[in-house]
């Protein structure tokens, strides 16, 4: 009799998840609470798998033997915790496919620059010649790249919300870019859930295999103290059994890129890292110092972090639409070179805006809010002695930009926040912030 498995969520992990488990003789039905995209529904009709939208039918999911959630349903989730309280597995879509794959896995992780750093990576990787898929939090699924053709390589990027649910993953090189405050809405708001969380990417982790970290970071050394003395937290309640990692470290330090003498085609010093990052990583994977070097001067860069999208007027516009958190915004600061009009807000994630003052004061001219409600933008800004505007739509916002920027400045999009509460996602807004500096 097949296994039964029910899929909660029905986006790209999801849809990817069910080919991959029906391939592979599951029962499988997936269910979502809300509309499920047409390319979706026409993947699943396709290949003859059940689903539901705009409701949970309770009885057929609490009767599943395996349940793989999308890791933006959290485990207060009321269907979840009765799964939790039956003890059913609940696992995230990486933990399954990788149950089906022979490849090897670079997996990416930070609470910054992730998405640089696996792009990255994946070029580097291709450049080099190797068969590798790039999957994750970015490109296809890694359930729908094992079902259409397994590879040699994966590069992962991996969120927190993804290696929550996971327990007999295994990386073979893991890269940790940093730990600072994000998501702690879903973590209890407790640094130690979500540091924990993070540090799940070297679970299982043995000597044959590779974790490259920054050294500098506040977090990940006591972390990793605390895991060679013996230390395996569980952040979630659906947490089976996690075993600690004892990997080979290989961490990295700011002035290893001048030591190294490396040139990055990106801004910032956190680019840095990233490029840091990389090449310990694809070194580690057997690439061949000279491509490493010259993909790092030839990289193209990732949209919508620090994207430049044009001069008008002699403003140079920039789209950093990926900076959800206070520290990406941070160092998006650091940054820039020119007198700065910032573009913040958006919905608050349990943000402490304390941190950004000075860097704000130093190399701001003007602040233009940009959400439904920036009440706590201007508790945090309101008397720091620089120009506000208040605005509620892309348009408003960059007229009030026009307004401030003046000839020499940039005027940077680089919000702290998520996109949800005016935007479908982050994607949105960067992309509409683009089309209005274009047509400008």
């Amino acid at each position: 009799m097949s296994k039964k498995l029910v899929i909660l969520g029905a986006g790209e992990s999801g849809a990817g998840t069910a080919i991959l488990a029906k391939q592979k003789g599951y029962d499988v039905f997936v269910s979502d609470m809300g509309v499920i995209k047409q390319k979706y529904k026409d993947i699943l009709d396709r290949h003859n798998i059940e689903w539901e939208e705009g409701q949970h039918t309770a009885e057929r999911i609490l009767a599943a033997d395996e349940v793989v959630k999308s890791p933006g349903i959290p485990d207060s989730a009321p269907l979840v915790k009765q799964l939790i309280a039956q003890n059913t597995p609940i696992l995230a879509e990486l933990e399954f496919a990788q149950r089906y794959s022979k490849g090897k896995y670079i997996c990416i992780t930070g609470s910054n620059g992730k998405t640089t750093t696996t792009s990255l990576i994946y070029y580097i990787m291709q450049q080099a010649g190797k068969d590798v898929a790039l999957a994750g939090n970015i490109g296809k699924s890694f359930a729908m790249e094992v079902a259409e053709n397994d590879h040699e390589w994966y590069v992962l990027e991996i969120s927190s919300f993804q290696l929550d649910n996971m327990f007999d993953f295994k990386a073979d090189i893991a890269v940790l870019m940093n730990i600072t405050p994000d998501h702690l809405d879903r973590y209890d708001f407790e640094m130690q859930n979500y540091a924990d969380s993070k540090m799940r990417i070297i679970q299982n982790q043995t000597q044959d295999d590779i974790f490259v970290y920054w050294k500098q970071d506040e977090y990940i050394d006591k972390e990793l103290e605390k895991r060679r003395a013996g230390y395996a937290p569980q952040p979630t309640p659906s947490s089976k059994p996690v075993h600690g990692g004892c990997p080979r470290e290989c961490s990295f330090c700011d002035a290893d890129f001048e030591k190294l003498n490396l040139e990055f085609s990106q801004m910032g010093q956190h680019n840095k890292r990233n490029a840091l990052a990389a090449y310990f990583a694809t070194r580690n994977a057997g690439v061949s110092e000279d491509v490493i070097r010259e993909c790092l001067q030839n990289f193209p860069g990732v949209e919508h972090r620090l994207e430049r999208v044009g001069e008008k007027h002699g403003v140079l516009y920039i789209n950093d639409s990926k900076a959800t958190n206070v520290d990406a915004c941070y160092v998006a600061m650091q940054a820039m070179e020119r007198p700065t009009v910032l573009i913040v807000g958006g919905k608050d994630k349990g943000n402490d805006y304390s941190t950004l003052v000075d860097i704000v004061r130093e190399k701001c001219r003007a602040l233009v809010f940009l959400g439904a409600d920036n009440t706590k933008l201007q508790e945090a800004f309101g008397n720091i002695g620089l120009p506000i505007a208040d605005t509620h739509s892309m348009a408003e916002c960059l007229e009030a930009c026009t307004q401030f920027a003046q000839p020499g400045d940039a005027v940077l999009l680089s919000p702290c926040c998520a996109s949800f509460d005016l935007f479908r996602n982050m994607e949105d807004r960067g992309e509409q912030f683009k089309t209005i500096v274009r047509g400008m």
